[in-house]
């Protein structure tokens, strides 16, 4: 069936069949085209699909048109040219500086390996002169302190208009530095940040303790107070997306922030500060320090006046992080870390649904998501024809510049990853695994990767241990629940986890008994504000997004206070 998507939601990652116009649609659905706002073209779609979906889905369609410029009948312009970076400095008190060494970095373009720009680099003098910003933009009587809770929501709802005015060029930025496919950033990364500041927006007037009827004359309540100022060091996978997961709560609880964005993708972090500063907070409230880890990112974790820090990133890392985070104050932590997430689909499957989606969970991004569905478990009795149609997906791929229409695998973050996922693919050669596609690098420049499937994996082989990160899909024959659920779990990791089945009671007895943070049943990846998201063992601590997502930037104080005579 062909039907014109006119509409798509980023109250979550779901696109629900609603938002599509029907020959014939019935007036409820009529009712909701009221809120129709854009139109997006004409796609092959049977029933809901995750924006990774889609996003293929569009590539693909500007693919077979050759479309190279803007095209308002599919609702994605083309990216910017000769785009410009504007913004390279430290941001502290609403204001850019020069780092305190003199120092800067170069940030690279991973699809050309050419230099885009340089960052000033901040290392530990810049991250305290940020923390005395924070601190100052904290004390009790300042403007931020005495603001209204209502107020804090309006300028985190200003700051997602002026993303949303600026959508098309942090989505070249975020394509031309982090190597993102261009439809994706636009759509994805650019919905999905506004989304959150939204979301976070309608909770900071709602944030309230409660009264308790404690034994004798006495009046007792909590109040939810913000911890104070957080160190926030976001990834290089999902920059914006990541930044606006960390301040959009931490804001809205009324903290004050000090954010240090990964060193190859500064430059939309950069970008934000300015609209920061134009929709109106207080000076102090968000610093942005770019630079290293171990220099700029040690100096947060470490920290005697930083009352809180959150991680995005490597296991490795974290536990660095939360090491440091003992040695100097006890400061609360928050991590969110690897993952080598299982994907059990048997064999009562809709077999194209979980082909499809499965390929979606490992390749999306390149392979460099934290919850990439890289452990694919499949029943014995359609082991070797989902084999055969996993790789006949894989085989299907256009490579290339991100920013160019039709491309629908980008680069590798950088020389570092490209060459840590080449030696693991390796190792699975060396180690009996059965190379079905790929394998190896790609093109004369640039960091890519082809898209590579492994058949015949065993448990106790690299590929089907160790975090890869690449576009590199690893499958696995089993035969009964109780064996799935024993290999699935053998392993630190507890992120994400998948299952593919028809059978609700099957569905639900492997969701319970999986050791992971998310499950998705015949689906993957749907992550939205309103859930909250984070991994079980050396996966992190601590949940963001949702309700669950603002107890981490606050603190519960009990207040009780002598009274002459209690009432019920």
């Amino acid at each position: 069936m062909v039907i014109k998507v006119v509409s798509y939601s980023f109250d979550s990652e779901l696109i629900h069949p609603i938002t599509f116009q029907y020959a014939n649609d019935p007036p409820s659905v009529q009712r909701k085209k009221a809120q129709i706002k854009e139109g997006l073209g004409q796609f092959k779609i049977a029933e809901p699909v995750s924006l990774t979906s889609l996003s293929l889905r569009i590539s693909s369609e500007m693919s077979s048109k050759k479309q190279t410029s803007a095209n308002p009948a599919e609702g994605i312009p083309a990216p910017l040219a000769n785009c410009k970076i504007q913004y390279t400095k430290i941001f502290i008190n609403n204001e850019w500086h020069d780092s305190v060494s003199g120092k800067k970095f170069p940030v690279f373009n991973p699809a050309t390996e050419e230099k885009i720009c340089d960052v000033e680099e901040g290392d530990k003098e810049d991250v305290n002169r940020a923390v005395k910003a924070a601190r100052e933009a904290f004390q009790i009587g300042s403007p931020w302190r005495t603001m209204d809770a209502s107020e804090r929501g309006r300028l985190l709802n200003k700051l997602a208009d002026l993303i949303e005015r600026d959508r098309l060029l942090l989505a070249t930025i975020e394509s031309m530095n982090a190597g993102k496919i261009f439809p994706t950033a636009y759509m994805m990364d650019l919905g999905s940040s506004v989304n959150v500041l939204r979301y976070y927006a309608s909770w900071a007037d709602k944030l309230h303790g409660r009264t308790i009827p404690i034994d004798g004359n006495f009046f007792s309540y909590t109040r939810h107070e913000p911890v104070g100022v957080c160190g926030q060091i976001i990834p290089w996978n999902f920059p914006l997306v990541m930044f606006m997961w960390k301040i959009g709560p931490a804001l809205c609880c009324g903290n004050t922030v000090i954010v240090k964005p990964a060193e190859q993708t500064p430059l939309t972090a950069l970008h934000v500060a300015s609209l920061i500063k134009e929709a109106g907070f207080p000076p102090g409230v968000v610093n942005i320090v770019p630079g290293y880890g171990p220099t700029a990112g040690a100096a947060i974790s470490s920290h005697m006046d930083i009352d809180k820090v959150a991680f995005t990133g490597s296991t490795e890392v974290g536990l660095l992080i939360k090491e440091a985070a003992g040695k100097s104050n006890l400061k609360r932590v928050s991590l969110e870390l690897g993952g080598k997430s299982p994907c059990i689909v048997f064999a009562d499957a809709d077999m194209d649904n979980a082909v499809e989606i499965a390929h979606q969970g490992v390749f999306f991004h390149q392979g460099q998501c934290c919850t990439a569905a890289s452990r694919l478990f499949v029943e014995e009795s359609i082991y070797d024809e989902f084999v055969k149609r996993s790789v006949e997906r894989a085989k299907k791929y256009t490579l290339g510049d991100p920013l160019k229409p039709g491309v629908q695998q980008g680069p590798q973050i950088d020389k570092e990853q490209h060459q840590k996922i080449l030696d693991l693919i390796e190792s699975g050669k060396k180690e009996g695994a059965k190379l079905e596609c790929g394998g190896g690098p790609w093109g004369e420049k640039g960091y890519f990767v082809q898209p590579t499937v492994f058949s015949n994996v065993t448990d106790e082989m690299r590929i089907a241990k160790e975090e890869i990160f690449g576009p590199v899909q690893q499958i696995m024959k089993f035969k009964t629940i109780d064996e799935v659920i024993k290999r699935a779990n053998n392993t630190h990791y507890g992120l994400a986890a998948g299952i593919f089945t028809k059978d609700l009671d099957k569905a639900l007895t492997v969701s319970s008994a999986l050791q992971a943070g998310t499950v998705w049943v015949n689906c993957y990846s749907v992550v939205s504000p309103q859930t909250p998201f984070g991994g079980f063992k050396m996966s992190g601590n601590g949940r963001e997004l949702g309700e669950y997502g603002l107890h981490e930037y606050t603190e519960v104080k009990t207040v009780t206070i002598k009274i002459s005579e209690k009432n019920s």
